[in-house]
């Protein structure tokens, strides 16, 4: 065999070997690249961790902040217990209130019935008596109103010859007392 057969032998034999080098080569490269990416990932969860600290210190005083709270709150909660009970001797007192109340009510209700009854009486007299009455009335002085009316002209008529009649006699009266 000669070189160059040899040399074509072994770089068929290792052909393959280059392929398997690339693929290695690109693979190295693809985890190069993906471990660049999770670099990237653990600085930000880094990042985030750091966040996260911060936010759990805060938590841990607003938790500081709300024992202090729930202790006034039991104070306040002791405090309403006593006014509930106080109110609650209220409402009692207050039933006792709406019980009296009931009772007004129903004389009550008995005086409405009792003033309806008495309102009705009043109104059947209004109609079977009063307002006959006023109608009779009504007319009497409708009549007597028309009547008058028309005479208001004569008695305006009247008015104005006395008055002349009273300027003639006394005329007459002083003529006749220089006569005299």
């Amino acid at each position: 065999m000669t070189d160059n057969e040899l040399l074509l032998a072994i770089s068929k034999i290792l052909d393959p070997v280059r392929e398997d080098m690339q693929e290695l080569k690109d693979d190295i490269q693809e985890l190069k690249t993906d471990v660049q990416g999770l670099k990237t990932d653990v600085q930000g969860l880094k990042t985030d961790v750091q966040g996260l600290k911060t936010d759990v210190r805060e938590l841990k005083g607003d938790v500081e902040l709300l024992k202090g709270d729930v202790q006034e709150l039991k104070g306040d909660v002791a405090l309403l217990k006593g006014d509930v009970q106080e109110l609650k001797g209220d409402v009692a007192l207050l039933k006792g209130d709406v019980q009296e109340l009931k009772g007004d009510v129903q004389e009550l209700k008995g005086d409405v019935q009792e003033l309806k009854e008495r309102v009705r009486k009043i109104e059947l007299t209004q109609e079977n008596l009063i307002l006959p009455r006023l109608n009779t009335i009504e007319s009497c002085y409708t009549s007597t109103y028309n009547r008058y009316k028309d005479s208001v002209e004569t008695y305006e008529a009247m008015k104005q010859d006395i008055s002349v009649i009273k300027k003639v006699v006394a005329e007459h009266s002083d003529k006749l007392q220089k006569i005299s």
